[in-house]
């Protein structure tokens, strides 16, 4: 009986003690089109245009920097900054942008446009034969374009840069190594390239069920880059006829960017040694203490980044 008790109270006091379990967060339901939040930025607006290929408005939003009102003739380079997290969204980076208005506002980097793209339904890839998901596809040949043909922009690769973070930063590092002649620079930061490899890996499988096209990830497309350009090595040739077609496609300037307490900084330090075993050039900034968070690094060193580009703009 006394047993029966202690075996009683003990099952009671677990239970008791016992942590409720987390009740899982809906999907985040996925849409083209996504408004300013209530309270935002005074110098960042929302705007649509429509998909050509989908035949629907998608939409993007947009800083414009101090001066652009006043100026007529004046034109800018552009950033093209890829949000994290899927399912995508035009309003995902919003917490950059006082960074980036206070930089230029304040006279520390020139001034350039930023836009903010919406990845799509799988965050900057596109889905195979599904033209309704292909969020590469629609920011590559179908904002870009919006973009310089609606606002003042320097309308070449020479005032044209991509950044992202996380799945952003994925996307940024995969669609400037397959565009190098859309980008003068590229800032991929905290990009999962773990995943990406295991994407190479399987002939496209992210997981079970998620496949994009063969040879579409940052691994199998930095060793194509590599073996287009003759001034980086023999090793990773493939062709004469095809180095000397493909050696007048122009390079990219890179700077890869992580913080060492963010879940992805082993994974871009590997990724890393392997773009030096290409003999592919980039900038390297690791940032310390910094978990994965894009506003933790752009507080300590979001400066260098936007000079980064800012330079290359120059160019």
């Amino acid at each position: 009986m006394m047993v029966a008790a202690s075996v009683c109270e003990n099952a009671d006091a677990q239970t008791a003690t016992a942590k409720p379990k987390a009740k899982k967060k809906p999907p985040t339901l996925f849409a083209w089109v996504n408004p300013l939040p209530a309270k935002h930025h005074p110098a960042v607006s929302h705007a649509t245009f429509v998909s050509p290929s989908m035949k629907i408005d998608v939409g993007y939003t947009i800083l414009l920097p101090p001066g652009y009102e006043a100026e007529t003739t004046a034109r800018f380079p552009t950033l093209y900054y890829l949000h994290g997290g899927r399912p995508g969204s035009e309003t995902k980076s919003l917490g950059l942008v006082p960074h980036w208005h206070d930089a230029m506002a304040g006279g520390k980097v020139a001034p350039m446009i930023v836009v903010m793209v919406n990845g799509g339904p799988v965050s900057h890839y596109n889905l195979p034969d599904k033209p309704m998901s292909a969020g590469a596809d629609v920011f590559i040949k179908e904002l870009i374009p919006h973009i310089d043909s609606t606002y003042r922009t320097v309308a070449d690769r020479g005032g044209r840069a991509i950044e992202g973070f996380s799945q952003g930063g994925r996307g940024t590092m995969r669609l400037s190594l397959r565009y190098p002649e859309l980008f003068c620079s590229a800032a991929p930061g905290g990009g999962g390239y773990e995943t990406e490899k295991r994407i190479s890996q399987s002939g496209g499988f992210e997981t079970d069920t998620l496949k994009f096209a063969e040879g579409d990830n940052v691994w199998d497309l930095a060793r194509a880059y590599a073996a287009e350009r003759p001034e980086l090595g023999d090793l990773n040739a493939t062709t004469s006829e095809t180095r000397a077609a493909d050696s007048k496609r122009p390079s990219v300037a890179w700077v890869i960017y992580v913080g060492t307490k963010g879940f992805n900084y082993e994974n871009n330090l590997e990724y890393m040694r392997f773009l030096d075993s290409l003999g592919v050039p980039y900038t390297r900034l690791v940032v310390p203490d910094v978990p994965h968070s894009a506003v933790g690094i752009y507080e300590k060193q979001g400066l260098e980044i936007m000079r980064f580009h800012a330079a290359n703009f120059a160019r």
